[in-house]
């Protein structure tokens, strides 16, 4: 909200003026009790309403569930001398659509709720740490090596393992360990890709002499005398192209996606819309209205857009429109992204964006005000970094951190206000136009990977015409024997493209146990062979 008035420490479900209305001395409150025989005023011009409530709808409070007994009502309520009408009828409508009907239960829910929720100093869990990078197969050759990098750079690290006591033994006691199995998907629990930010994934088919070899396998590490290898447990496709597919799953949300994470818009000829409904100056007493609607041909090229418009008046000292989404029944978790990207065409005016980490209805809103150019589509970026708090035009300067990995609603409003006192340059009166073709969370640039996958030379080669078997390293020439290995690392290699995922696939040629600081040989594609 944009005004000023008092209001309780105490956040409820329904807006603090609508507990104060039914105690009021005001005039307009004073009066509406008085006498139910008001005037009724035209309403601004604007097309039908986004909310709407049947007009032949009664609202009526009876003497057991309130203070006082309303009689029906409908239609403005009547102004002082020299203002407009306020419209009691849209106010109530407001908070119907955010807030349902306001009952003593729903008001005792919420007491009990606060009165037994966790105190906010309670610590967080483990799990909910941040830029963590979780490495999936440490206990292997490789695995174990990127640990041992990773947490001499000083990085926070999570590994997934099969055997927690292997990887104790292997990493050391104080490693943030979480246990499953990239070939079972309901091991890969969403708690253990909390923080999650980065994923290195050396994970990889297990083959082994078929004479059999040492615990430490010091057969198949030696990499000097060939032995007939054989796969020992799961098969190719099961960890390679299946784990894969599992895994990619279970990440996913954590790391972020390349293209952004869409949460208003078009995406695969599909339309994803949100709650969004009208919350103007009416709550304060002003006349503004404005609207959400979907047109189907109002986007770009002809697309669908939501147009945000209405019509803005500073009367009874309103001054702003603005829509909001409902509270989200699950909270949005871009924790993965650096900000929200609008498509927009714009009109020359300066609008906000509010973003709401809390259920609460009145509350602070991480704030971003944006210019628009008239007449053209554009990328509006604002950057969680840039998102102040700020509660009725105020900025609050104790106010907690962002947190985007909680993200209760959305709002957009053009304004008389800036923040602390300052007013819009752009504000004029009237009607307004804002077409949104897409919001959508982003990666800001350069993008680097957020999955690094260890793959395997040669996985190109077994399908490629012509070629020299004799002349190509085991795992080459024993693909078929082998289940098809680099078959399904190849495939393996495809979801991670397909993901949308920030990636890179390193193919090494085969390892040995040998001493570091060799020169290292680095090419694209799939040619070389040691």
């Amino acid at each position: 909200m944009e005004c000023c008035y008092y209001s309780s420490k105490l956040s409820s479900p329904y807006p603090s003026f609508i507990l104060n209305l039914q105690v009021s001395s005001s005039p307009v409150g004073s009066r509406l009790f008085r006498n139910s025989n008001h005037r009724r005023l035209l309403s601004p011009p604007l097309p039908k309403p986004f909310l709407q409530i049947n007009d032949t709808q009664k609202l009526q409070y009876q003497e057991k569930s309130a203070p006082f007994a309303l009689k029906t009502y409908r239609g403005p309520i009547l102004a002082e001398a020299g203002k407009q009408g306020w419209d009691f009828g849209r106010f109530v409508k407001t908070l119907y659509f955010f807030n349902g009907p306001p009952s003593p239960a729903k008001f005792f829910e919420f007491l009990i709720e606060k009165l037994s929720s966790s105190s906010p100093s309670e610590p967080k869990n483990a799990m909910e740490g941040s830029g963590i990078v979780l490495v999936v197969g440490a206990t292997g050759g490789v695995g174990k090596r990127v640990v041992d990098i990773l947490r001499k750079k000083g990085s926070p690290v999570r590994v997934l393992v099969r055997n927690a006591e292997k990887a104790r033994k292997l990493l050391g006691s104080d490693i943030d360990l979480v246990v499953g199995d990239i070939t079972k998907e309901n091991t890969l629990v969403p708690e253990y890709f909390k923080g999650v930010r980065k994923v290195i994934n050396a994970a990889s088919v297990i083959v082994g002499p078929k004479e059999g070899d040492t615990p430490e396998r010091a057969k198949y590490s030696q990499g000097i005398k060939f032995f007939e290898p054989e796969i020992k447990g799961d098969s190719p496709e099961m960890v390679e192209y299946i784990g894969m597919k599992n895994l990619i799953n279970a990440v996913k949300g954590s790391v972020g996606l390349e293209n952004g994470k869409l949460l208003f818009g078009c995406e695969d000829n599909s339309f994803k819309d949100l709650p969004w409904g009208a919350l103007d100056d009416v709550v304060m007493g002003g006349v503004s209205a404005s609207t959400f609607q979907i047109d189907t041909t109002g986007g770009e090229n002809s697309g669908p857009a939501g147009i945000f418009k209405g019509v803005v008046s500073t009367a009874n000292n309103g001054g702003f429109t603005s829509v909001r989404t409902r509270n989200f029944s699950v909270p949005e978790d871009l924790s993965a992204y650096d900000g929200l990207e609008l498509r927009l065409k714009g009109d020359g005016r300066r609008y906000k964006l509010i973003v709401r980490t809390s259920s609460d209805w009145d509350t602070v809103g991480y704030t971003a005000s944006f210019d628009t150019v008239a007449g053209q589509w554009q990328s509006i970026r604002l950057p969680f970094s840039t998102l102040r708090p700020i509660f009725r035009a105020r900025t609050v300067s104790d106010a907690p951190a962002f947190d985007p990995s909680n993200i209760i609603s959305l709002q957009l409003m053009f304004s008389k206000f800036e923040y602390d006192g300052k007013l819009n340059p752009t504000f004029v009166e009237g009607p307004f136009q804002l077409p949104v073709s897409s919001i959508k969370a982003f990666i800001k640039d350069p993008i680097t990977p957020r999955l690094v996958h260890v793959s395997s030379a040669g996985v190109t080669r077994p399908d490629r015409p012509g070629l020299d078997l004799s002349k190509q390293p085991p795992a080459v020439r024993l693909n078929k024997e082998l289940d098809f290995i680099l078959t399904f690392k190849l495939k393996g290699e495809d979801l991670i493209r397909e993901s949308g995922i920030p990636y890179a696939i390193v193919r090494p040629c085969a390892l040995t146990e040998e001493p570091a600081g060799a020169d290292l040989i680095f090419d694209q594609g799939d040619n070389i062979t040691t």
